[in-house]
């Protein structure tokens, strides 16, 4: 009766539904303002009922992929999905300028900012602990942000990040401070001579935490892209581990090797 049910899915339905054409509309199999397949190609495609259908599409709509024409049927809209290139970005500027992913929004016409939402002393995780060779109970300095992109006067959060400092090399500088840092912390560990001399970053879709799912108004039932960065310096000495968390609808990783 069909070719893209799963009856044995764990997804309901609708939930299918709204992932087969998510993937054809973010791929550009479907082009913007191109028609979504019509509720009886769907039906032919799943064997839904018409309730399942409008519910799909009611997803897709609230994640702002598709819109719907009276009498007309449904259709894509432009979509926001950006390719983020992570691996520019690992040097801090070295004039204490920009950060260089705000420089780079602006060269694509839009604006970007940052906000900063806590810098506490804290016991970390097991795998920043691990990845930083920290002792059991050691603690570290976290910053946590919310970095924001801004086109045509609409405010978007584009990442949620929380970056890890062991104590012995925070405590005393401005990475300790609660306030915002001209040049971020790499640019404190830099002058300190600890400049980032490689990076491994580590890629995963996760579902999101509430936190997660807050900070980045995730607007439907969406995994999240959660890439966890380690820092080494001198005598690959690891100085920073972070996880920057992106809204997985709406954010691709490139990494040119």
């Amino acid at each position: 009766m069909t070719k893209e049910l799963d009856e044995e899915s764990v997804w309901p339905v609708q939930d299918q539904i709204a992932s087969y054409l998510r993937e054809r509309i973010l791929d550009g199999d479907i082009e913007p303002d191109g028609r979504v397949p019509s509720s009886r190609q769907l039906y032919e495609l799943f064997g839904a009922a018409a309730q399942t259908i409008k519910n799909a599409v009611a997803i897709l709509e609230k994640e702002g992929l598709v819109y719907t024409k009276r009498g007309s049927g449904v259709y894509a809209r432009q979509h926001r999905q950006r390719t983020m290139t992570p691996a520019e970005f690992k040097n801090p500027p070295t004039d204490g300028g920009k950060y260089q992913w705000i420089s780079a929004a602006e060269r694509k016409g839009m604006s970007a900012r940052s906000e900063l939402l806590d810098v506490e002393e804290v016991e970390p995780p097991a795998l920043v602990c691990h990845a930083l060779n920290l002792d059991d109970g050691e603690k570290v300095i976290l910053r946590r942000q919310v970095l924001y992109l801004t086109e045509g006067g609409r405010d978007e959060p584009c990442e949620l990040v929380e970056v890890y400092i062991p104590l012995a090399l925070a405590e005393g500088t401005p990475i300790a401070e609660a306030r915002k840092i001209r040049g971020g912390t790499g640019r404190v560990l830099l002058e300190a001579g600890l400049p980032p001399l490689r990076c491994v970053d580590k890629v995963a879709a996760r579902w999101p935490t509430p936190r997660q799912a807050r900070a980045l108004r995730m607007p439907t039932k969406l995994p999240v892209l959660r890439q966890f960065r380690v820092t080494y310096s001198v005598n690959d000495r690891p100085i920073q581990a972070e996880f920057m968390v992106k809204a997985g609808h709406l954010y691709e990783l490139e990494y040119d090797f």
